[in-house]
C-alpha cells in the first residue's frame, strides 16, 4: 500500500505511532493516539487505526492497542 492513498488524517495517526514507538519504544494507547492527533473521541481513533490495519499499514495482535506495529 502506497503511503499517497492515504487520507490526511490517516498520515496524523500513523506519524503519531511512528513517533510513539521512537520515543518509547512502544506502541500508544488509543487516547495517546488521540492526544497527539486532536482527536477527542477514542471511537474515530479506533476507526482510523482499524482503515490502517485494513490497509495493510499496521498490524495487531490479541487486539490490544499497545500490540500495534508498523507493518514491514
Amino acid at each position: 500500500m502506497s503511503a499517497e492513498r492515504l487520507t490526511a488524517r490517516q498520515e496524523s495517526v500513523l506519524s503519531a505511532i511512528r513517533d510513539a514507538i521512537a520515543d518509547t519504544g512502544d506502541a500508544p494507547t488509543i487516547r495517546e493516539i488521540g492526544r497527539r492527533v486532536g482527536l477527542s473521541s477514542t471511537g474515530s481513533v479506533a476507526y482510523q487505526l482499524g482503515r490502517l490495519e485494513k490497509l495493510g499499514m499496521i498490524n495487531r495482535s490479541e487486539r490490544r492497542w499497545r500490540s500495534c506495529r508498523l507493518a514491514q
